[in-house]
């Protein structure tokens, strides 16, 4: 029987404000056994960009990257919120470590191809260096991997938070029963964006769909539930999109499922 090893990805409020990320650090802590935590830290670049006045751009929830920004978001992400992350779990007694996928040669990427869109200095990945993390985590460590990659030829990538917990949940399933949590401020998927109560309890691909024509699922929703699908598609066994308080609560969210 594989041990089981728990990848929660967080974002929005719940990594850019003090109280949230103490909370969900607490309750991360006391999960049992093997866990990794990736982050993305979207709001705090975008804020730092505009005080340097620099237009922040996204397309379907996604980060255009110019040089300027890719700056930026390497400041942010793999220095202020990763360490700030790291940190906070070493105060609650766990031995965390923070990594971009540079380190350790942890993510490889290639920049994204120009076509309709140019997303700039944007990674799409093409190699997860597992058996690093297999050590990291036999050693008793806890990885806090920040969205930034690299292309094996000295160049930095900035790529999407969700898209790097999904990939490294897909290379870790081979050796660990997998789940994936998505963690953001809101309780799910919800059929209004408004009433927290709203959460849909269940979604398939065929659904997925039909909330993205009728609207409901928009921006950086479309791509947290794309990878999630991927996932649950390569092996991943629970795919979860809930808040802290679900984490906390046996996982009480938006289950992602195939059929």
């Amino acid at each position: 029987m594989r041990d089981r090893l728990t990848i929660i990805k967080v974002g929005g409020n719940v990594v850019e404000e003090e109280a949230s990320l103490k909370s969900l650090l607490k309750d991360f802590s006391r999960i049992a056994g093997n866990k990794i935590l990736v982050h993305g830290g979207g709001k705090t670049a975008t804020m730092l960009a505009e005080r340097l006045g620099i237009e922040s751009k996204k397309v379907d929830g996604r980060r255009i990257t110019d040089a300027e920004t890719l700056k930026i978001v390497t400041m942010v992400y793999a220095g202020l919120v990763n360490k700030n992350i790291v940190a906070g779990l070493q105060a609650f007694g766990n031995n965390a470590i923070g990594l971009t996928g540079a380190d350790l040669d942890l993510i490889r990427a290639a920049r994204r191809p120009v076509g309709e869109i140019d997303y700039g200095f944007v990674g799409d990945i093409k190699a997860v260096n597992y058996q690093a993390l297999n050590e990291l985590l036999t050693s008793g460590a806890i990885p806090v991997v920040a969205p930034i990659t690299h292309d094996g030829h000295g160049q930095l990538l900035n790529t999407n938070a969700d898209t790097i917990a999904s990939e490294l949940a897909m290379a870790m399933s081979y050796d660990f029963e997998v789940q994936l949590i998505f963690c953001l401020e809101k309780s799910g998927v919800l059929m209004n964006e408004a009433d927290d109560n709203s959460r849909i309890s269940e979604i398939t691909p065929e659904l997925f769909v039909q909330l993205k024509a009728d609207g409901i699922v928009t921006g950086g929703m479309i791509p947290k539930l794309s990878d999630g699908f991927a996932a649950l598609n390569r092996g991943v066994g629970v795919v979860v999109i809930t808040n802290p308080a679900g984490i906390k609560d046996g996982l009480r969210g938006t289950r992602l499922v195939l059929a």
